[in-house]
């Protein structure tokens, strides 16, 4: 699989990447795991400088008299201005306006609130830098400013875990594309045992990409997505994903996600440093929620139920597909531009019912260089096969 690392990189480490496959994600999350620093802080330990985050005695620097603490500073990311947003109750909006417009009374508003109450806890997750010139420590990047009974569950251990669960299931199985955010990981993992006809489906269409036919092509595959936030923008999940192989269009069902929550009990302050039996207990949980998830989700009883229960729709003729979509994208709040690329696709794929809707659907998250907005674009085709089908 080509491999579409994110044009944006950091000093600290790479940040992200899209289509990549397992080994070049596993290299991104080691090398991310050697410079995380997360931090339980009172509030009175935070204030922003020049739209940098201070934080108070938690970086090691080394002098004549030794290692010295001193104060680590870091660029917040767009997820940590959210969390210092919701956490502080200032307006979002207001926030990026300050950031982008006028720094200096960005740092006062934010400090004030702090100054609220000082004894506040937060978790801070950042990332380290290299030292800087002269051994003081460089600035770094604030990856999240979250709750301090967050629990961690980090993408390398979710990732190692989970494939493990998926080798003790006995499935065969295959990573078929990874990406990395600020905000998520998703690893998609496809079945290579389970293929079942979607004839009904697939009729009268043709891939928008390469012209292939779906009549001659009528194969889906089983398949799952693995997806986890260590900065508080979701829950780890496990979602079933069904492939077309005509187009290698996914599409997830996210009624059925598998979830573990990122909740846990206050923390003292201080670095910190999960004990090895917690760490185990989650990653086991973790192993044998994954284990259950092939079970359910790579069986060719489960994509055969989930096939019939899409052809029933799918085969809707659209009176006025251009109305149809319009409906469709105005009630999933999908954006204009998205919008605009799902009727170019739609009218490329040739089917002109509320299948075709579904395809123009998922071949358009293929198409999108964000990959948290590809995998929640995916996540509403089944939404949109039903919308467009009432509509139509």
């Amino acid at each position: 699989m080509t491999q579409q690392f994110a044009e944006r990189a950091t000093a600290v480490a790479p940040s992200g990447a899209r289509n990549a496959d397992l080994p070049d994600l596993v290299r991104i999350l080691e090398d991310q795991n050697r410079r995380k620093l997360d931090v339980i802080a009172p509030a009175s330990a935070l204030r922003l400088h020049d739209g940098m985050l201070h934080v108070s005695g938690v970086e090691s620097m080394l002098t004549e008299d030794g290692v010295t603490q001193v104060d680590g500073i870091y660029r917040p990311t767009g997820v940590t201005d959210e969390g210092i947003a919701n956490k502080l109750r200032i307006p979002l909006a207001y926030l990026r306006r300050m950031r982008a417009e006028n720094v200096p009374l960005l740092d006062d508003n934010v400090n004030s609130w702090l100054g609220q109450d000082p004894g506040r806890r937060f978790m801070l997750r950042a990332f380290r830098s290299d030292s800087a010139p002269g051994g003081s420590p460089a600035e770094g990047v604030a990856r999240a400013l979250l709750s301090d009974s967050y629990k961690l569950i980090d993408n390398l251990d979710v990732l190692l875990a989970a494939l493990d669960g998926v080798k003790q299931s006995g499935h065969p199985t295959r990573v078929t594309g990874c990406d990395l955010t600020d905000r998520r990981m998703h690893v998609r993992v496809e079945s290579d045992a389970v293929a079942v006809q979607a004839r009904e489906l697939l009729r009268g269409y043709r891939s928008p990409f390469d012209g292939r036919s779906g009549d001659e092509l009528p194969m889906v595959s089983a398949g799952f997505v693995i997806t986890n936030s260590e900065v508080g923008s979701g829950a780890y999940t496990i979602t079933p994903r069904i492939v077309f192989q005509v187009c290698t269009n996914g599409m997830t069902e996210t009624r059925d996600v598998m979830r573990s929550v990122h909740l846990g009990g206050k923390q003292e302050e201080g670095v910190v440093s999960w004990s090895g039996q917690t760490q185990r207990k989650t990653l086991e949980l973790i192993t044998s929620k994954t284990t259950d998830a092939v079970r359910t989700f790579l069986s060719r009883e489960y994509v055969e139920a989930k096939v019939a229960s899409m052809e029933a729709a799918a085969g809707t003729p659209l009176a006025d597909p251009a109305k149809t979509i319009e409906h469709v994208t105005n009630t999933l709040s999908i954006g204009t531009e998205a919008k605009e690329s799902i009727l170019a696709h739609f009218v490329r794929g040739g089917q002109m019912t509320a299948g075709g809707v579904l395809h123009a659907i998922t071949s358009t998250a293929q198409t999108i260089k964000d990959a948290d907005q590809a995998a929640e674009l995916e996540g509403l085709a089944l939404p949109a096969l039903n919308a467009a089908a009432a509509h139509g």
